[in-house]
């Protein structure tokens, strides 16, 4: 096949887009963990083999589900590739699943084998479903008998250990080849429907998607990237794993929770210029540490109420913050949910690098983005070369309708579910995304909220519970809100930051006798004042007439998107 940069199909699929990596950048140091183990893409690539040889010997026939279930790290990538490659179909499966949940994807996607961490293996104490009968320790990528369960979950490593490899000797390489057209990843979404379905992608699918992001932003063999949110995800498996190994970047892995305290000091010692996150990430370290420090003083309250002197302010804070990340980020990516207007407008007017990126796990992920060059604030971007995106059916007063897309990146479709999958095809072969839009006369997308979560005013007006809730996030004391419909009055579930809410009224927790009960009063009593000052900022057919103290977190996705559907009742 032409492999020039003029065919926008590279690679047949998965497993040759690694071996050339491996020819061109052989040598390189690619992916790393904490604690010093490290692989070169040489070795990377020789690991994946060594993992298809262990399938192949395992009896894998082409097509066979095989699940991932373990944190990132090298082997999760050698696992998928070495999967690829013996012509087996990746399940990668989210370690935040519960343990039904999961049973039910392996059942589900019938699964015959599964690598799994140590730390997962806990979830399965009753061991796997049926269908699995061997699995595979992520650690050390060794092979038992599903039999074998119990005594190896209690001797389990606990910790990566450095695998060695070799070259495989001419002519052994026995594995199939697949077809583009091939199905090569079933991924199982979390959404906030809360039905999850699982999603074929192809080869095609997915290579077409890491090649033509490029349109939006060049990746670069010098770049160095850090992962902190799971590779079982297409947002970070397309664009934080197959795109820099697809250019022989380098990947550095985290072994927990992607913390500010944590993450500083290791910040400081990589150094990334890429980064990948949910929009939670930099809403948090905005809001606790860069918000708080612009208006401690009355004098810079004042000043940032004059677009100069607080763009003077903003970039000042700007440097800060990149100086946090390690001083050499040149894309900080964004993805999986919307960005507050509040945050967005910091990182825009500060010049910080940040980047959109728009897309579905049925689209590999990317439909659209902008790079940190190009940003347009409140906007998804244009799409990357090569997608269809339109709005359809636009209202003729506002222009607003269903985002669908067409393009070699949608695809195949849900396992074992025709029905559903006939129901998100338009007649003309377009994927219905669920999103509404509209589109600027550049070709600029912006979305408005999800049309599933849409409600319809009294006087037949759209209300996007997305865009009230941005502007409670914005209050002081909210950690998050959720806009619903209850018993025909528009209303917001507002869930505070507890920190802040017993620092507010620490007299109270010194002094009072029921403390929590008082805290819990005052609480509902400052979520009143909320609706006010927040109803002031909208328009009168998305006034609230209602809020309710929501004591709990609420329950979201590996995306940190809220579950809507638990709340309804």
């Amino acid at each position: 096949m032409d492999k020039t940069k003029n065919d926008w199909v590279y690679f047949e699929n998965l497993s040759e887009l690694l071996r050339n990596s491996a020819e061109k950048f052989d040598s390189k140091t690619g992916f790393f963990v904490p604690g010093g183990i490290s692989y070169t893409y040489g070795e990377t690539d020789q690991l994946a083999s060594k993992v298809a040889t262990m399938l192949y010997g395992a009896g894998v026939a082409q097509g066979d589900r095989i699940a991932i279930i373990s944190e990132n790290s090298p082997h999760w990538v050698a696992s998928y590739f070495g999967i690829s490659r013996a012509g087996g179909i990746v399940t990668p499966v989210l370690t935040d699943f519960s343990a039904h949940e999961m049973r039910s994807i392996l059942t589900h996607a019938e699964v015959s084998i599964v690598f799994i961490s140590s730390k997962q293996m806990n979830k399965f104490n009753g061991g796997f479903p049926e269908t699995v009968r061997q699995f595979v320790t992520i650690e050390d990528l060794v092979m038992h008998d599903r039999d074998d369960f119990e005594r190896v979950s209690e001797r389990a490593p606990g910790q990566l250990v450095k695998i060695e490899t070799e070259e495989a000797e001419p002519g052994t390489d026995r594995f199939p080849s697949a077809d583009k057209d091939d199905t090569a990843v079933i991924i199982y979404t979390s959404g906030t429907t809360g039905s999850s379905k699982g999603v074929m992608l192809s080869h095609d699918n997915l290579i077409f998607n890491a090649v033509k992001t490029a349109s939006i932003h060049v990746v670069v063999e010098s770049d160095v990237f850090i992962s902190i949110l799971p590779l079982a995800h297409t947002y970070e498996c397309t664009i934080g794993m197959l795109i820099p190994v697809l250019n022989g970047a380098s990947i550095h892995y985290i072994d927990r929770a992607p913390t500010a305290s944590y993450l500083g000091p290791l910040l400081k010692e990589i150094r990334p210029t890429t980064m990948l996150t949910v929009p939670l990430i930099i809403e948090k370290i905005y809001r606790n540490k860069v918000k708080p420090s612009l208006t401690k003083s009355p004098v810079t309250r004042a000043l940032l109420k004059f677009a100069p002197t607080r763009k003077l302010l903003y970039r000042a804070a700007g440097r800060k913050l990149m100086a946090f990340f390690g001083g050499r980020i040149r894309f900080f990516g964004v993805g999986g949910a919307a960005l507050a207007p509040d945050v967005e407008k910091f990182l825009l007017e500060a010049r910080f690098p940040y980047a959109v990126g728009y897309g579905l796990t049925e689209t590999s992920p990317m439909l659209s983005g902008f790079g940190p060059s190009a940003a347009r604030y409140r906007s998804v971007g244009k799409p990357i070369h090569g997608i269809e995106m339109k709005v359809d059916h636009p209202d003729p007063e506002t222009g607003e309708g269903e985002i669908v897309a067409r393009g070699r990146n949608i695809m195949k479709g849900y396992y074992k579910n025709e029905a559903q999958t006939a129901e998100v095809f338009t007649e003309e072969g377009f994927f219905r995304t669920g999103d509404l839009g509209t589109i600027d006369s550049k070709g600029i997308f912006y979305i408005k909220g999800r049309s599933k979560n849409m409600i319809l005013g009294p006087n037949g007006e759209n209300i996007y519970p997305e865009e009230i809730e941005s502007v409670i996030n914005e209050q002081e004391f909210v950690a998050d809100s959720l806009v619903m419909h209850v018993k025909g009055k528009l209303t917001a579930l507002i869930h505070l930051n507890q920190e802040k809410v017993e620092e507010k009224f620490q007299h109270l927790l010194s002094s009072a006798h029921d403390r929590q009960k008082d805290i819990q009063q005052k609480a509902e009593e400052l979520i009143e004042e909320m609706r006010s000052k927040v109803n002031q900022q909208l328009g009168k057919n998305s006034r609230l007439q209602q809020t309710i103290f929501q004591k709990e977190p609420f329950e979201k996705t590996p995306t940190q998107k809220i579950k809507r559907f638990r709340y309804k009742d």
